[in-house]
């Protein structure tokens, strides 16, 4: 995920298209780049200039960051592998690497609290008192000191301050440990060539690098070996010196620091447990695994079916969480924190939907009840935090096996807020959950509301969420509307488009059909939702695209009464999340539509209280298109699907609930 953007992104995506027509070889590529890096750090020249003749001219914005290029060659190596498009590949961009570590590793910008002064400043007291606070500043340093080294001399920290063991199970071509050690040579600078050296060796050796990847494992050795060379810790041709390490030392250390294996489905191949682990997992579901290989399905199912059974020497699942269709990221997070020790830390990258999803709750309930999630740092998907990945993006902080009773989440988050010598930026926006609140807001799911970075509109929603939290959901037995033992369901429109594409055609009024219902046909049109189709309004013009794909004539037909429908699939720059109308009896709903499967209890009810069943749905429509109910939809939606889930979780106020509600 190179960080340039506009013209720079093109001009790198162009110069990687290029490049295929000059090296097919992908894994050739890679090992080429290495070895041009590695002259340019012997030579203190451009790596432009060392760069094979035949290769295109690398572009401004690729110059700076060797390790960058290297990071977008490999994921686009590894999507190649797995059957996926190398242009959607991305890699983490270094500025985002840093901003994490500035922040983990306490070089924070958004600490609100001032630490306690250790030391008394003898100039601000009496004579007197001079000799008596000298004597305790002198304590206290020497406590500091020997403090200090007794953990550095345990290999529990380096002098530099990173805690020991450092881990990555899924390195990639070692963005964070090539991060790491650039900390590391800025913070031990001016301490004496000897302990630089000592240290150095000190944070080698516990480094914990795994990845299933043999060729991201020799990658990563390499690239440390170069950024060592290039901080002036590793001496790149020789035995070493007073100061730096000799090539062969280094290479041997890192034959046993970087590893070659399966941190999902084999042991940790290291005795001692981790202090703080960083890692961007795979997004991967994995069903979209294998997708190149011939025998890929089989494959498939296979890793599945391994992955549900692994289990830990006194016989428990490895893996607890697993639930729907699972990716690869959250079996991740959740074997990260088995493998770090009780107080460490986890930093991982991974999607933001992990906040809101209904398929995360068993891992979310794992991070809070059992780990203290600290910190959460959200950037919705038109930030396009990683260029090519259209998903939000969170950054997750969790300290393992403490106790969650705060969560203070930051967000929605802009490119501008990450700093890279900081973290996040002072101004961002912020909300601390406090577990008592938050457990009434989710019901203890754990879910975290997205919020508008607006301060007026944080404050609506923070209003509607409390005002409506607390209330019974609309899929609840025995709730104001629905006194029965039978529950309201959401049920999807009977006609999947994909299946039953050649039974769907553009709107001709002479042709013999059924309207048919798509998403597109849901209109806003002031603070009403209406059915815009042209089966039910003529004036709809004939270039217009709520004609196409308008007319059913397939062996499904119409319900023969008015539903409640709501629109399944929203553009996330809607106004409004939530668009119900009532849909008429005559036709047919597709799959980009929800309607509620209402019980005859209920559609008594209304008929007795508006005078028919269809002003009886009208009436109920309007309710569920209150302001309210939308804020709430908003806050907890994990996609721009509005899931049938989302809708019977939906809180269901007395209509004189919806209308006094004021925000």
């Amino acid at each position: 995920m190179g960080h340039p953007v506009g013209t720079m992104v093109s001009d790198a995506s162009g110069w990687y298209a290029r490049l295929d027509r000059s090296c097919e070889d992908r894994i050739n590529q890679l090992e080429l780049w290495l070895d041009a890096w590695e002259e340019s750090i012997r030579h203190k020249i451009p790596i432009a200039a060392t760069m094979p003749h035949d290769w295109p001219t690398l572009p401004a914005g690729l110059l700076s960051n060797p390790g960058a290029v290297l990071d977008h060659m490999l994921a686009r190596y590894d999507a190649e592998t797995d059957g996926r498009s190398p242009r959607g590949a991305y890699a983490t961009p270094a500025r985002f690497a840093d901003a994490m570590l500035a922040d983990e590793l306490g070089e924070r910008g958004n600490g609100d609290a001032t630490p306690m002064p250790t030391n008394i400043s003898l100039a601000a007291l009496p004579p007197g008192f001079r000799a008596f606070a000298a004597q305790i500043n002198e304590a206290n340093v020497k406590e500091e000191g020997d403090e200090e080294d007794q953990a550095v001399l345990n290999n529990e920290k380096t002098m530099s301050g990173i805690p020991l063991p450092f881990a990555d199970p899924a390195v990639g071509a070692g963005l964070f440990a090539e991060r790491i050690l650039k900390m590391h040579s800025e913070r031990v600078d001016g301490i004496g060539a000897v302990k630089i050296k000592e240290d150095t060796l000190r944070l080698l050796n516990n480094l914990q690098l795994l990845d299933i990847s043999e060729i991201a494992v020799r990658c990563t050795r390499r690239r440390l070996l170069l950024v060592l060379a290039k901080s002036g810790l590793l001496d790149l041709d020789g035995p070493g010196d007073e100061g730096r390490i000799g090539r062969k030392e280094a290479e041997e250390i890192l034959q046993l620091c970087v590893r070659h294996s399966d941190a999902l489905r084999n042991n940790w191949p290291w005795e001692d447990s981790p202090r703080l682990l960083i890692c961007n997992p795979p997004w991967l579901r994995i069903k979209d695994r294998f997708r190149g290989h011939p025998d890929g399905s089989h494959l498939r199912k296979e890793l599945s079916r391994e992955l549900r059974s692994i289990t830990e020497s006194d016989g428990r699942l490895r893996f607890s969480t697993l639930l729907g269709n699972v990716n690869l990221y959250r079996l991740f997070l959740e074997r990260s924190l088995q493998l770090v020790r009780e107080g460490g830390r986890v930093r991982m990258i991974v999607p933001d939907s992990l906040m809101r999803e209904k398929s995360s709750i068993p891992l979310r309930k794992l991070i809070v009840e059992q780990n203290c999630w600290e910190s959460a740092w959200s950037f919705p998907e038109n930030q396009r935090v990683f260029p090519g990945v259209s998903q939000g993006v969170l950054v997750i902080g969790i300290t393992v096996a403490g106790e969650t009773t705060k969560l203070t989440s930051y967000g929605p988050l802009e490119s501008s807020d990450v700093l890279a010598d900081v973290g996040i930026a002072r101004n961002a926006p912020k909300l601390e959950l406090e577990r008592n609140t938050w457990a009434v807001w989710t019901d203890m799911n754990w879910a975290v509301p997205r919020m508008p970075r607006n301060e007026y509109e944080r404050d609506n929603v923070l209003k509607a969420i409390n005002r409506l939290a607390d209330l019974p959901r609309l899929s609840e037995e025995h709730n104001w509307l629905n006194p029965g033992g039978d529950p309201i369901r959401v049920r999807v429109g009977e006609i999947d488009q994909t299946t039953w594409a050649e039974n769907i055609h553009p709107w001709n009024p002479r042709s013999r059909g059924t309207p048919f219902i798509r998403g597109i046909h849901f209109k806003l049109d002031g603070d009403k939702v209406l059915i815009n189709h042209p089966g039910y309004n003529s004036s709809i013009k004939r270039e217009s695209i709520e004609r196409l794909q308008a007319l059913w004539r397939g062996p499904i037909g119409p319900r023969g009464v008015s539903r409640i429908a709501c629109q399944a699939i929203v553009n996330a720059q809607q106004n409004r999340r939530l668009r119900w109308v009532v849909v008429p009896p005559d036709c047919v709903l597709g799959n980009s539509v929800n309607f509620l499967e209402l019980p005859e209890i209920v559609l008594d009810t209304l008929a007795e209280k508006h005078g028919a069943v269809d002003r009886g749905l009208m009436w109920l429509a309007e309710h569920l298109n209150s302001d309210t109910l939308d804020l709430w939809s908003r806050a907890w939606a994990a996609n721009n699907n509005v899931n049938n889930y989302e809708i019977e979780n939906l809180p269901f106020p007395p209509p004189i609930d919806v209308a006094t509600v004021s925000l």
